[in-house]
């Protein structure tokens, strides 16, 4: 059957049981050829794996591409507990996957939360690891001293929309007007309504901030209905801005903050939106210091949905730096 983005049902998909206990269900587009790498695909929030429809079924000519619903999304198992959503404890499901599907090594994408979790993929499983992409979040090297959120809301506000997802008032506030937040998501917002500013996204889930702003034109209702058909239960994708101390702790235990410069001949690649609020360029000014071998392109005019919005150029250009790098025997395909 042909992939085909408006019809999820069209991707070959399943479900199982990882060695870490947990189900997870993915796709997978099985191999090309025996050479062939292996793509493992990480989605943010809110998403799920239909994130990467687009890419999908150009990737797949090329590569094995593997794409989660991550913990706490769709078919995928969803614990309560804040803890179970650590990125050490995700990069351990992560691995497991690929060992249940006898893959040594991949090519790890990550978008939003997923490039977070995909960076430090790079720290607890390195032997795992051929090259990293990141989608819209820049490499963040661990601390060595703790920050709580809300003294980083303080340093960089455009995060205080993250201190009221921690909130965990934010699961039921959210859950009682679902359509309107997804919406919210996928709107063209006027500057001083914008959902990353300020108290916005909690005043528009609660009806405040009058209006409805123009859809994005790069997404239908019918792909928005779907997305949001994944997220009914919103405390497992919530519980991930719910992490930030078990994840310093975690990471402080094993010093994580002594290896926090990625290997020299890893090959990394930063793409993201001089559009998008949350990946302003002091944000990733200082990524080079912590990356020897990274590549960073700007797509001019785009967003935070990357994959979406500049669909073409992201599934194109991941695949020609892969080329450039020697883990693609072909060049990129042509949309």
């Amino acid at each position: 059957m042909t992939m085909n983005p408006l019809d999820p049902s069209s991707y070959p998909q399943r479900s199982a049981l990882l060695s870490t206990g947990r189900t997870y269900h993915f796709v997978d587009t099985g191999s090309p050829s025996p050479s062939a790498p292996t793509f493992l695909c990480v989605h943010g929030f809110p998403d799920s794996w239909y994130g990467y429809r687009y890419q999908i079924p150009h990737w797949a000519k090329v590569a094995r591409v593997i794409v989660p619903d991550m913990l706490g999304y769709g078919g995928t198992d969803k614990p309560a507990d804040a803890s179970e959503y650590s990125s050490k404890k995700l990069v351990a499901d992560l691995t497991a996957l690929l060992d249940l599907l006898e893959v040594p090594q991949a090519i790890v994408i990550g978008h939003d939360w997923g490039a977070l979790i995909s960076s430090r993929f790079a720290l607890w499983a390195p032997d795992r690891l051929k090259a990293l992409i990141l989608l819209s979040v820049p490499y963040p090297p661990p601390r060595n001293a703790y920050i709580p959120l809300e003294q980083i809301v303080k340093i960089e506000p455009v995060f205080s929309y993250q201190a009221y997802f921690a909130d965990p008032s934010s699961t039921k506030e959210i859950e009682a007007d679902h359509a309107k937040f997804f919406d919210a998501m996928y709107s063209r917002w006027k500057p001083s309504a914008h959902p990353m500013l300020g108290n916005n996204m909690r005043d528009i889930v609660l009806g405040k901030i009058e209006g409805k702003p123009a859809k994005e034109p790069f997404v239908s209702d019918t792909e928005i209905a779907y997305t949001r058909a994944q997220m009914v239960d919103m405390n497992g994708p919530l519980n991930y801005y719910r992490t930030t101390k078990y994840r310093y702790d975690e990471e402080a235990a094993a010093e994580l903050y002594k290896r926090g410069t990625l290997p020299e001949d890893l090959p990394v690649l930063f793409m993201y939106g001089s559009a998008d609020l949350t990946a302003t360029p002091n944000r990733h000014a200082g990524m080079r210091k912590h990356i020897p071998k990274l590549t960073e392109v700007t797509l001019e005019g785009i967003g935070h949905w990357v994959m979406l919005q500049a669909r073409d150029e992201v599934t194109t250009k991941v695949q020609g730096w892969l080329e450039e790098q020697g883990l693609l025997a072909t060049a990129p395909a042509k949309l």
